[in-house]
């Protein structure tokens, strides 16, 4: 039997571009979805997300996500979150405000600031768009990725680099997480889907991954 992987849709994020980065590296089902029944149904979970969190909070929050994300993690099942998704797995964020997020990853999403500098003192543009090298810790999601390989990003906040479930760290003045895994549960701060071979590579890893470290 084929099996299918549901990009969780609510609205924030470029879920097409993800589904078709997928299309690329599996043949399963793939279901772009706001359906927790086909979300519940499926054998893993892709959680994308963009834009600014309070506002993908509050559409999570309206449509019980946060609750069904839970379950699935809870399940078992490999899940997958990326940029803003992976965000919205921590418990706090500075965006917006102040965010009370889903709390799966403990720690705070911080600002990097609107004076962002390098240790040397040089300007750093905000948000941090573009490619840059991630140092990867042991996990099956790496498999046949170089360490180091570059991996693209936007985003004007990041996870510290705190904590045993850093499993991809990066440096734009400040160290930062780039991945986090615990279990069956994987998230990255970069754009998988606009990282070419090495984006696609940790795809096609995802959907052949057994939720195992």
């Amino acid at each position: 039997m084929t099996e299918s992987v549901a990009v969780i849709d609510y609205g924030m994020g470029n879920l097409h571009s993800v589904a078709s980065a997928l299309g690329k590296v599996c043949d399963h089902e793939i279901y772009v979805t706001s359906d927790p029944a086909v979300v519940a149904a499926a054998d893993r979970v892709i959680f994308p997300g963009v834009g600014a969190i309070g506002d993908c909070m509050g559409e999570i929050r309206r449509l019980n996500f946060d609750k069904l994300l839970r379950e699935q993690v809870t399940s078992g099942k490999p899940v997958l979150g990326i940029c803003v998704g992976m965000q919205a797995l921590l418990t706090h964020s500075q965006e917006s405000g102040g965010t009370e997020c889903i709390d799966l990853f403990p720690g705070e999403v911080k600002f990097f600031g609107h004076d962002h500098k390098s240790p040397e003192g040089e300007p750093l543009k905000v948000p941090h768009m573009g490619w840059n090298q991630v140092e990867q810790v042991d996990h099956p999601l790496w498999a046949d990725i170089p360490q180091n390989s570059r991996f693209y990003f936007v985003h004007s906040f990041y996870v510290e680099d705190t904590g045993s479930e850093v499993t991809g760290r990066c440096e734009y003045g400040v160290r930062f997480a780039a991945a986090l895994g615990r279990n069956n549960l994987f998230a990255v701060q970069f754009h998988p889907e606009k990282s070419h071979t090495a984006g696609l590579q940790l795809l096609h890893n995802f959907v052949r991954w057994n939720g195992q470290r």
